[in-house]
């Protein structure tokens, strides 16, 4: 009497991590994820590892999430992997205000992010 399983939506040679709530702008975070999009994953995991930008530490986790669903849950060839997807969506908005001069508001927006990555894994090139 169980539902019978949802259908894959990612081909069978792909795989996909998901992090929701990251603590930064989402044009923050797209900059890091651009940089990471098409690269093979162990090239993509060292160049996080070196970026200056403190959401690239989020990113990482996500990536080496992705790459391990990979391998354990589709079993993918970890070294034959390419970050195919690295996208970037809006959160939630934290508002809060700070009081100015002359009874005035300054106006503090946190925003939050959600990012995806999905890896591929590619056929070897001869």
């Amino acid at each position: 009497m169980s539902k019978k399983p949802a259908e894959r939506i990612l081909a069978d040679t792909e795989a996909k991590a998901y992090s929701s709530s990251i603590r930064t702008s989402p044009r923050k975070l797209n900059l890091v994820a651009a940089s990471i999009r098409g690269l093979s994953a162990g090239a993509a995991v060292a160049q996080l590892t070196f970026e200056k930008r403190r959401v690239a530490v989020e990113v990482r986790k996500v990536l080496q999430s992705a790459i391990a669903n990979a391998e354990n849950n589709h079993q993918l060839d970890v070294d034959r992997l390419v970050v195919a997807e690295a996208f970037v969506g809006k959160g939630l908005v934290i508002k809060r205000w700070r009081a100015r001069a002359r009874g005035r508001v300054g106006r503090i927006v946190k925003p939050f992010s959600n990012l995806t990555v999905v890896v591929r894994e590619v056929e070897e090139k001869a």
